[in-house]
């Protein structure tokens, strides 16, 4: 286990302020510059989680509404909006000096049986064999000032391996539809719970980057202002997240200053476990010299 997987686990372990308020650190993870949409969205859920006893949740869904501030710990108050006999709702507010930085309503089911179908898991190559992603970062690490070397080559808690990786600062214009592998072994062992946060830590990752694939851009090219809008995710059965899942993208559409984003999750053997939808900002702009 890494310390940054140490870490997320005790970030997703809040603290407990009073009934219904929680307190979380918003350091750590994926950038040092502002908090990870994920962290948050990760951070919301726990919070929700413990106010809700034996029901699994089956759905989120979140409104960024400002870029939160790694440095200040950011406050959760979860509202108990249902508790119904097989479902339960919860809302949720991330609040960081005074101001709401995401909305989030989240809502448990009790397990039940019933009717089952999903698509099948594309066919694609395994995770074996594929460059980790902090290898391909190093390979090009020296195109980068030392001023951004370090954030771009930070230890990162998820293990992500992408099936066809991109020129990070100049790719191509290629197909909307792309795939990583990804895994985080510090999971095994905990619960449903967790294992759920991890997973929505994770579906942030590279997903808004679908609706850049088709215009041949990234978030590290010049002219391009991008950040995450909305997320939405559905969890179709427990995870275990210490194990290999494949993660599937794709953008339908483009426009207006917006990409719109789907993913689903799948588990090494074929079965989807989740699904994921995201709306995001990807504004031009004219970068300063």
């Amino acid at each position: 286990m890494n310390d940054v997987s140490k870490e997320l686990l005790s970030l997703l372990d809040l603290e407990p302020l009073e009934l219904n308020l929680f307190r979380g650190i918003g350091t750590g993870g994926e950038t040092s510059t502002r908090i990870f949409g994920g962290h948050v969205i990760a951070q919301a859920l726990a919070a929700a989680y413990r106010t809700v006893e034996e029901r699994m949740c089956h759905s989120l869904h979140a409104y960024f509404v400002r870029p939160g501030d790694p440095s200040m710990p950011v406050v959760y108050q979860v509202d108990r909006t249902r508790d119904g006999g097989s479902f339960t709702t919860r809302r949720i507010v991330a609040v960081q000096n005074g101001k709401q930085i995401l909305t989030m309503s989240a809502s448990f089911h009790i397990q039940e049986e019933g009717w089952h179908h999903q698509h099948e898991m594309p066919s694609v190559a395994g995770p074996e064999g594929l460059l980790e992603r902090a290898e391909l970062r190093a390979g090009v690490a020296d195109q980068l000032s030392e001023k951004h070397r370090d954030d771009f080559l930070r230890q990162r808690p998820i293990e992500v391996r992408e099936i066809a990786p991109r020129d990070f600062f100049n790719p191509a214009p290629e197909d909307d539809v792309n795939h990583m592998w990804f895994r985080m072994p510090a999971a095994k062992g905990t619960d449903i719970a967790m294992q759920h946060c991890l997973l929505a830590y994770a579906s942030d990752l590279n997903l808004l980057g679908s609706s850049l694939r088709p215009h041949g851009l990234s978030w590290f090219k010049k002219g391009v202002m991008s950040a995450s809008l909305d997320h939405a995710m559905w969890f179709h059965a427990p995870v275990r997240f210490e194990n290999w899942h494949l993660y599937t993208m794709d953008s339908p559409f483009s426009g207006g200053a917006r990409g719109f984003n789907r993913g689903s999750v799948y588990t090494q053997e074929g079965a989807l476990v989740a699904s994921v939808a995201q709306e995001g900002l990807i504004r031009k702009y004219a970068p300063r010299n």
